[in-house]
């Protein structure tokens, strides 16, 4: 389990740099302190730290704590100190896990510091509306995306693609990612194997024309929807123009194992917030694709929340953490500082500010959720309590078929009636 703090954050930095931010905080000890809780990579935990810096330097009679983790182990930890009443005072949460901690009660509502020291009376109406619960707002959304494949466009160009990457089908796909592996002897692999990818499932789902859950979380995707993604992916497999078993069974490695970074492959699956972190990593110059539409289907997509900083039940200066949360949103040095790698702000305000001083890289990420406006559907339903065990079991499921440990046919069907338990043993 790897975890990042300032201190080892700076320890790899060099002494010359560490002094370089270590400058910016205050030379006696703040008496007022709040924790700030993330999931993170090298590059949001870069940006984060800077935008921590800059709190202080604003509000220099607070201090901030800032700790980070890899995804995975984000939300073991979160659920040890849930149970322990040991929550940092800010968190960062993902869409799919806010009605479960609301729910648990471990997340205080927003709404009665809004308008007085929390400013959101500009944001688009629809990623705040993402982070309301029964009414209340219990996540203020720090950026928007939506999934993407990233790809090289070396690679591609040099294979001779020409595709339109917004627009293409699933049909379209194995053929491109025939071509990548033929054009590379098989060096390189045309895509990352997705199917023990949840996000993919579920726009597949959706392109099928269902939800994963319905209102009263019900799973209503069914057997054959599971098994036709399976299915497709297992076909790719057996041709060998997609990753083999060994990378395929890595479940959430960290972006810079990814196939596209290491090499391996041409294509991997990301949250478009991740475009900026990704091209840190590569010498290439990447593009940004949607997942394959299903010939005459709707669409499978959607734009959601990238990510919340939610307020907890154990926070112990409520002032000092709303302070906190707005400079997040409204103030523009920290907002520049913090970039789009948590996604595109929900602030005009805020993206008109970021415009100058964007990077290539940012713009393609703004123009890629420019470009898909119109063909996203709807942002799918809260998912109902157990959701979290369900997608895990999906990730162990989809490893299973992958090792030929079961055939598609026969996971899929188990799968489905394992996870309605699931949900049902949760209510």
């Amino acid at each position: 389990m790897t975890k990042l703090t300032r201190r080892t954050l700076l320890g790899t930095m060099g002494a010359a740099a560490a002094a370089s931010v270590v400058s910016t905080i205050p030379a006696m000890a703040a008496e007022r302190t709040i924790r700030h809780f993330w999931w993170g990579n090298p590059e949001r935990d870069k940006r984060t730290f800077a935008a921590i810096d800059l709190f202080q330097k604003h509000h220099a009679g607070i201090k901030v704590s800032g700790e980070t983790i890899g995804w995975k182990d984000y939300w073991t930890k979160m659920a040890t100190q849930t149970a322990g009443r040991n929550m940092a005072d800010l968190i960062q949460m993902d869409y799919r896990y806010l009605f479960e901690y609301v729910h648990r009660g471990a997340l205080k509502p927003l709404d009665e510091y809004i308008g007085k020291s929390l400013m959101v009376g500009d944001f688009d109406p629809g990623p705040l509306a993402g982070g309301k619960v029964d009414g209340k707002l219990y996540g203020l959304n720090i950026g928007s995306n939506s999934q993407v494949l990233v790809y090289n466009t070396k690679v591609f160009a040099d294979a001779g693609i020409t595709a339109d990457v917004i627009n293409w089908t699933r049909e379209d796909f194995p053929k491109i990612c025939e071509k990548i592996t033929s054009a590379t002897g098989g060096k390189m692999k045309g895509s990352d194997d997705l199917s023990t990818s949840v996000d993919i499932m579920q726009v597949w789902v959706r392109q099928n024309g269902r939800e994963f859950y319905d209102a009263d979380g019900k799973v209503t995707a069914t057997a054959a929807d599971i098994e036709s993604f399976w299915q497709y992916w297992a076909e790719m497999r057996k041709a060998g123009i997609i990753a083999g078993k060994d990378r395929t069974v890595v479940i959430n490695p960290p972006l810079g194992e990814s196939g596209i970074v290491t090499g391996g492959t041409a294509i991997s699956q990301f949250w478009s917030n991740q475009i900026v972190g990704i091209q840190a990593l590569m010498k290439d110059r990447i593009g940004a694709a949607m997942f394959p539409h299903k010939k005459g289907g709707p669409y499978g997509q959607y734009i959601k929340p990238a990510m919340f900083m939610s307020l907890t039940r154990d926070v112990k200066d409520v002032d000092a953490a709303i302070a906190y949360m707005n400079d997040w949103v409204n103030d523009p040095e920290t907002t520049k500082a913090l970039g789009l790698e948590r996604g595109i702000p929900c602030s005009p305000k805020a993206r008109e500010a970021l415009k100058p001083s964007l990077s290539d890289t940012e713009k393609d990420a703004v123009a890629f959720f420019d470009a898909i406006q119109t063909r996203v559907g709807q942002l799918p339903l809260p998912e109902p309590k157990g959701a979290g065990e369900v997608y895990e079991l999906f990730t162990r499921s989809a490893s299973e078929v992958v090792l030929d440990k079961i055939k598609p046919a026969e996971a899929a069907g188990r799968f489905i009636e394992d996870a309605q338990d699931i949900i049902d043993r949760a209510r």
